[in-house]
């Protein structure tokens, strides 16, 4: 009986204009567990009164001499909350209240109630969702039946506002006081304000953003980017094998802003900016300095001051699978920058820049099990490069912790081009802590000699650098501690320790 409500089913699929064939090219995308995306392959199956042929399910009458085939249709979502205990209620017995708004979650998704469920759909919305910096944690459980399906998003949410306090001693501004305030999710709807203040005893910095980001529900208003700065540290351009007349080091001052407008296509994020910044080389006093102790010049315009006001565009695809310690996925960015000759310095250049990431699940040391430290191989791609005249403190500087590791910051090269490729292998060690064996290379392409006064070459900067070593990743309640020793194909070996991975 089976065998021939197969063939009358398969018969009149054939007779309509449908066949096997073209169903299973109409079908949803599914997981295959390794990262990869596989187009399943549905047979016609009869059971308990059904026939189901993938996600095609329809009912079979009593004489079997047709059957009709349908979707299953997204019935329903439902957003809840949980705190960090997991627990979906509070000590009253009463649903978790989350700071973001159920309707901008929902607006997110591609996924919607009326429409045919899609795995790769679904798998899409779980990584969109993950990748949000309020949230620590999102889940999603189906419930099912033969002709729908309702979603159950369960979501953690970072804790924010938080307040940082911090200080220390550096070589610039000696003993210092540091005050950060950061939130991700003003208003419920994911705005940010990220602010510091930096108080010494002799200087006052700061750093300020807020970023209203686009929303897909409201496609005709933009989102937008404000921002404010100063701050001052030793120059890496101009570091201490040249110094000033007095014998100082070469301090590097900034202050600025910026105001930009954002907008979303599809995978794509974009954005356009008006930016200006001031650059200003100076003493230890802060005294304004115009060349070092070779007489080079250290700005375009010979008084030691720049004026940068640029226009700015980037585009970036952001398909990893979460945001922090990603385990697969990508992330992809290009920006252009123009300088428009306004101010001191009358500087017109472009700033050409890309940068790639690929994430790569590997299971050479565990079983491949997600962790708060996976096990990948994590693989980086810089290049960029700058047209037309511009500030000799405005070079790519190559070398540093977030660099070619092992070399001191600028260490390697001051260019007018380069590119960089860092290939970490990460493993868990413990629960919260993990492991790094790491190689990072870099060249200017020989492009120091046509920076303005060739900082890079008279400080006999190598040009390219290579740099190997190991570090510790610990997950901490302050974020992610990264500890890294870099050894230099210089010989130098550097331990340093910071926050955050190095890419």
């Amino acid at each position: 009986m089976h065998i021939q409500i197969a063939v009358v089913a398969i018969a009149l699929m054939l007779a309509n204009g449908e066949n096997p064939e073209a169903l299973a090219e109409s079908q949803s995308y599914t997981d295959n567990g390794a990262g990869s995306i596989v187009t399943p392959k549905p047979t016609l199956q009869i059971e308990g009164g059904y026939a189901k042929y993938g996600d095609y399910i329809g009912a079979t009458p009593v004489d079997a001499q047709s059957v009709e085939f349908s979707q299953r249709i997204v019935k329903n979502i439902e957003i809840h909350f949980i705190n960090n205990k997991d627990e979906l209620l509070d000590d009253k017995g009463q649903p978790i209240k989350g700071r973001t708004q159920k309707d901008f979650i929902i607006s997110l998704l591609k996924l919607k109630p009326g429409q045919v469920f899609r795995e790769d759909l679904l798998k899409a919305d779980l990584q969109r969702l993950r990748r949000l910096e309020s949230f620590n944690q999102v889940n999603v459980y189906r419930q099912e039946d033969t002709s729908s399906v309702n979603l159950i998003y369960e979501i953690k949410e970072r804790s924010f506002p938080s307040l940082i306090l911090g200080g220390g001693d550096n070589d610039d501004v000696g003993l210092y006081g540091r005050v950060g305030y950061k939130d991700a999710n003003i208003s419920g709807l994911n705005d940010k304000l990220d602010t510091t203040v930096q108080i010494s005893g002799k200087d006052v910095q700061f750093n300020g953003q807020f970023t209203s980001r686009y929303r897909p529900e409201e496609p005709n208003r933009l989102g937008y980017t404000i921002r404010a700065f100063r701050n001052r540290n030793i120059s890496g351009t101009f570091n201490e094998d040249i110094r000033l007349s007095n014998g100082d080091r070469v301090r590097e001052g900034r202050f600025g802003g910026s105001v930009g407008v954002l907008r979303s296509f599809d995978e794509w994020d974009t954005s356009v900016s008006l930016n200006y910044t001031r650059i200003s080389l100076r003493d230890g006093e802060y005294n304004v300095a115009q060349v070092d102790s070779l007489g080079s010049p250290l700005s375009v315009s010979g008084t030691g001051i720049d004026d940068l006001f640029t226009v700015s565009f980037a585009v970036s695809r952001d398909q990893r699978d979460r945001r922090e310690n990603p385990t697969q996925g990508s992330i992809l960015t290009l920006s252009t920058e123009q300088a428009i000759p306004i101010g001191l310095g009358n500087i017109s250049s472009n700033r050409l820049k890309g940068n790639y990431i690929q994430y790569l699940p590997v299971s050479w040391i565990g079983n491949g099990k997600l962790t708060e430290n996976p096990e990948m191989l994590a693989i980086n791609f810089q290049i960029g490069t700058i047209i037309g005249d511009f500030p000799p403190a405005d070079a790519f500087n190559i070398g540093g912790l977030d660099s070619v590791r092992g070399y001191d910051y600028g260490k390697v090269a001051s260019g007018r081009s380069y590119g960089l490729a860092s290939v970490e292998y990460r493993f868990p060690i413990v629960k919260s802590i993990g492991g790094v064996l790491f190689t990072d290379f870099a060249s200017d392409f020989g492009s120091s000699e046509s920076v303005l006064g060739e900082p890079g070459v008279l400080r006999n900067k190598p040009g390219s650098g290579f740099g190997y070593g190991l570090g510790l990743r610990v997950k901490s309640s302050f974020g992610l501690i990264r500890g890294d020793l870099g050894i230099s194909d210089q010989g130098e070996v550097r331990f340093e320790v910071t926050t955050g991975q190095r890419f």
